[in-house]
């Protein structure tokens, strides 16, 4: 009797489970299918086949593209130093990472705003320079990285702290360089991590909106990114726009996020399998 009560409420909590997941999930998913194609498949076509969104959509992929390559290389170094060095204020530095958790996009967007803005506290150093911020690429580029600046980092920390040390110290005892032991003992081991952290930081980027819209004005064919493209659609009314804009926005950073993880669980078996070998 008990055990059919656990097994009853075992089935409960996944129902709820599936149920919670579903409403928050998939509902909108399907709503935002069924308004896409409402009208047939031609609108849809049309709209993703316009100058307009395609001068968005390559904007949001090139400033995603710039943001992943740069948050890969600082994010692994400032992942390493977190973790392999000790030093005053590295308790400070692990908070500062998460500071663009709490933080909202819009408010970022503003002190962006402030920073590099007609009267921002370093337009006399940038204007002189013709260098141009505000409303410009440059500053959706650096409100991107700014929201997006947690994910590899945060990806790579506890992969950093789990490395097999021996490993190091044999080849340096073998007497590798340091760029060999990187390449050949200590890459090897980041790779997953890295893959996962480009993905998570690639579709952050890829879907930043409060932040990208106060700085960069979501000027069309200037700086109007897809997901403000997708926000003009809606406030104009141009529901069906709007729809299949998000659903290829979506489809394609669910894409990408399944296919890193296709991967990392394919090098996590991989690696239990070796592991399983070094232990017979």
């Amino acid at each position: 009797m008990n055990s059919q009560k656990k097994g009853l409420g075992a089935w409960g909590i996944i129902l709820l489970v599936m149920l919670y997941t579903g409403v928050l999930i998939i509902a909108p998913i399907l709503a935002l299918i069924f308004g896409a194609f409402s009208e047939g498949l031609a609108p849809a076509i049309k709209t993703l086949g316009s100058s307009i969104f395609l001068d968005a959509l390559w904007l949001s992929l090139k400033i995603a593209l710039l943001v992943v390559a740069v948050q890969t290389l600082l994010g692994t170094i400032v992942a390493w130093i977190i973790v392999r060095h000790d030093f005053r204020g590295k308790a400070f530095l692990k908070s500062l990472v998460d500071v663009p958790f709490a933080m909202s996009p819009v408010v970022v967007g503003y002190m962006l705003l402030l920073l590099f803005g007609r009267n921002g506290f370093l337009a006399p150093i940038i204007e002189p320079l013709g260098i141009k911020v505000a409303f410009a690429t440059p500053g959706i580029f650096l409100a991107t990285l700014f929201v997006s600046l947690p994910f590899m980092i945060k990806e790579m920390i506890p992969v950093i702290e789990n490395l097999d040390r021996k490993q190091e110290y044999a080849a340096e005892t073998l007497g590798a360089s340091s760029w060999t032991i990187f390449w050949r003992v200590i890459f090897p081991q980041l790779r997953t991590a890295l893959i996962y952290g480009m993905t998570l930081t690639f579709a952050r980027a890829l879907g930043e909106f409060g932040a990208v819209l106060v700085i960069g004005g979501g000027i069309q064919g200037r700086t109007e990114t897809t997901t403000m493209y997708i926000f003009r659609s809606l406030d104009e009314r141009h529901f069906v726009e709007a729809y299949s804009a998000a659903i290829l926005l979506g489809s394609f950073s669910v894409m990408i996020v399944l296919i890193a993880d296709s991967i990392k669980r394919r090098e996590e078996k991989h690696q239990s399998q070796e592991e399983a070998v070094e232990r017979l």
